[in-house]
């Protein structure tokens, strides 16, 4: 499904059958009973943000498997076809016969709760970097109505900050297997409260697939780019941004904890490392903890990294 603001493309894959429909929650309902009756197996679409929300939410109550991925994935399979045109219609084409080929796209559908509990998430963080734009421009304020408004802007902010934190500690809270999730989260170093929600919002494919891929989609693994005598250096890239700043904060708290990775951030930076590279390492150290932990139901030890 190609998704647009007003419109969504579907084709459906092998057959190229193809329909268009509004983007309005009326329309959408109707999808999973067209898709069922054409023998649909999967869905994949481009991660699009709001414009998808709807479809997504409606796909995910009609237990539709789902997969939602990277549009560059997209563009690379139209880059190999060797494909120059772009219509709404050839993109949906072209995302289902990537459906049809990479069947790992499909991922376990969120949610309400879980789609409710990724959107307070979501909203705590623009509050945090709207609090931020705020201090800076107090910093840069003289006049006093500029130093007072700034100042009842911050209070403000922080207040409907607190009581979104306060909404998804509730949430957490009234669902006892979210609420347990928490709690093995936050037996690790240097997470809390709010990284805990963020990973449980943000990360909901923690404890369900590989360490690697867990690590990747955290955006803490290294991807080497070597060819021939050049062997080149490793970088993280990809995942996602809001999951690896949860992770590196957490990373900074527990490198200076005596029971949690101080000693091997003290290592790390004896043997030459950068800080942020040794910082990286921990993070993907504390994702991968995360990933057994809640695999296995069992609260962090230091040898469960």
């Amino acid at each position: 499904i190609d998704i647009g603001r007003d419109w969504l493309d579907v084709a459906l894959a092998p057959s190229g059958r193809h329909f268009r429909i509004a983007n309005t929650p009326a329309a959408v309902a109707t999808i999973p009973g067209r898709l069922k009756r054409a023998g649909v197996e999967r869905v994949v679409l481009e991660a699009t943000g709001a414009p998808a929300a709807c479809l997504v939410r409606t796909l995910g109550e009609a237990d539709i498997p789902l997969g939602v991925v990277d549009p560059r994935r997209i563009k690379a399979l139209r880059l190999a076809e060797g494909g120059r045109a772009k219509t709404d219609k050839l993109d949906a084409g072209l995302i289902a016969r990537f459906a049809l080929i990479m069947t790992d796209a499909v991922r376990p559908a969120p949610s309400p709760e879980a789609l409710e509990l990724r959107a307070l998430s979501t909203r705590r963080r623009q509050l945090v970097e709207m609090i931020a734009m705020e201090k800076t421009r107090l910093k840069q304020a003289f006049e006093p109505i500029l130093l007072a408004s700034c100042r009842e802007m911050i209070a403000c902010l922080g207040e409907e900050r607190m009581r979104i934190e306060a909404m998804i500690e509730t949430r957490i809270q009234a669902a006892p297997r979210d609420r347990r999730k928490a709690e093995l989260l936050r037996t690790l170093p240097g997470v809390g409260p709010v990284i805990a929600a963020t990973l449980m919002a943000d990360l909901p494919e923690l404890g369900t697939i590989d360490n690697k891929a867990i690590a990747s989609l955290a955006g803490v693994a290294p991807h080497i780019q070597q060819s021939g005598a050049h062997a080149g250096r490793a970088h993280i890239e990809g995942g996602r941004p809001c999951v690896r700043a949860a992770l590196y904060m957490a990373a900074l708290s527990a490198a200076r904890s005596e029971a949690g990775f101080k000693a091997e951030y003290q290592a790390m930076r004896a043997r030459g490392k950068p800080a942020k590279v040794a910082l990286i390492a921990i993070a993907r150290k504390l994702v991968v903890a995360a990933n057994a932990m809640l695999r296995h139901g069992a609260p962090w030890t230091p040898d469960a990294s």
